[in-house]
């Protein structure tokens, strides 16, 4: 072909596409918005989901029980050292429940769950130790059934000296282990950096070992060289099951829904109730502001804190800063600047919602 042909040809191509482009843009614009869609209320939703008839579950169920030959594999790589990683397209709860329940029952076994909003590192620390100890125990015990050792209590202990006890000589002879089964270990209550080294630190501890699934497809920018090889030691495994994330997707908002009032009511309710008296009889004050002046932008900190105080609920404002800063750690509370210049506080809920958690935080 000439060359002057292939140019032709390029500049056709290049003239069709700019052409295209200004005819793109000079034809008339939608004026649909996204605020015009109108969500369903959650419930209404996840009781639809719950109503779909599932698909292909006797193919699961072969590919399921298919992993079943892999499980003597799995538990013999717990043993040398190694971690296992669960990944693949599909819920991997029942799967590695099934292996921990039917293979692991050597084991001391503790499932945390990922896909949780929150998790206390320390409270699962904790119960490790005490798996630990009652297996310890078993192994010290004398002929006369009295233990040659008495254990101080786990609470007072910290982080680090649970993880030393994790990881120190504790029995000659057998080994004592406890499994962690860790159901999406990438969720959003443990993917934080500091958390993420804590369970590093953990799975290198020579009585624990692990078994862990993912879902996210960044989860292994989560963990650097040392820790995937030397503190994990993980063991990546492919087992996509096609299950359906049933239990985990409770827990996470659904797309298209607005919440709901009720949920909204519930979730906030939650949180202060696990606030002091004073702190909610705060959060009611400045609700109580809230509904009686629909109107206004906020209330300014300085007059919270003379009602409050006025109502002994505060002895100084560094009282009732502490109490605002979990009221905005929590997304109870947020601040806005006023027309005058002045930083007044408002709770993000409408006033139907409003009304109904102070009926709830008064019960």
């Amino acid at each position: 072909m000439d060359t002057n042909d292939v140019d032709d040809e390029e500049f056709g191509f290049s003239r069709n596409y700019f052409l295209a482009k200004e005819l793109g843009s000079s034809g008339k614009k939608s004026t649909h918005k996204l605020s015009d869609i109108d969500p369903v209320d959650e419930q209404e939703l996840r009781e639809a989901m719950a109503n779909i008839e599932p698909k292909h579950e006797s193919e699961i169920a072969s590919l399921m029980n298919s992993y079943r030959s892999s499980y003597s594999k799995w538990a013999f790589e717990l043993r040398c050292g190694f971690s296992l990683l669960m990944y693949g397209f599909g819920s991997k709860k029942a799967l590695i429940e099934d292996f921990a329940s039917t293979t692991l029952t050597e084991y001391g076994v503790l499932v945390i769950n990922g896909y949780l909003q929150s998790i206390n590192l320390k409270q699962m620390l904790i119960a490790l130790a005490e798996l630990l100890w009652d297996q310890l125990k078993i192994q010290r015990r004398t002929p006369s059934g009295n233990s040659s050792k008495v254990q101080q209590p786990f609470n007072s202990r910290s982080v680090d000296d649970l993880l030393a006890f994790l990881d120190g000589p504790q029995v000659e002879g057998d080994e004592c282990f406890v499994c962690v089964v860790i159901h999406n270990i990438d969720g959003p209550g443990l993917r934080d950096s500091e958390t993420q080294q804590y369970l590093a630190r953990m799975a290198a501890c020579s009585h624990i070992c692990v078994v862990a699934s993912i879902d996210h497809v960044n989860a292994p920018l989560l963990w650097d060289k040392k820790m995937v090889h030397t503190q994990f030691n993980w063991c990546w495994y492919h087992v996509p099951t096609f299950a359906p994330y049933k239990v985990e997707a409770t827990f996470y908002p659904l797309i298209l829904t607005h919440g709901g009032t009720s949920q909204s009511v519930k979730t906030a309710s939650i949180v202060l109730q696990s606030l002091t008296p004073n702190a909610q009889n705060v959060f009611k004050v400045l609700a109580e502001h809230q509904l009686a002046h629909p109107d206004e932008e906020g209330m300014p900190v300085n007059n919270l804190y003379t009602i409050c105080r006025e109502r002994f609920l505060v002895s100084s404002q560094v009282t009732l800063n502490s109490h605002l800063t979990e009221f905005k750690d929590h997304e109870l509370v947020k601040i806005r600047r006023h027309s005058d210049g002045q930083d007044c506080l408002y709770i993000p809920l409408a006033t139907e919602a409003l009304e109904k958690l102070i009926l709830e935080i008064s019960q």
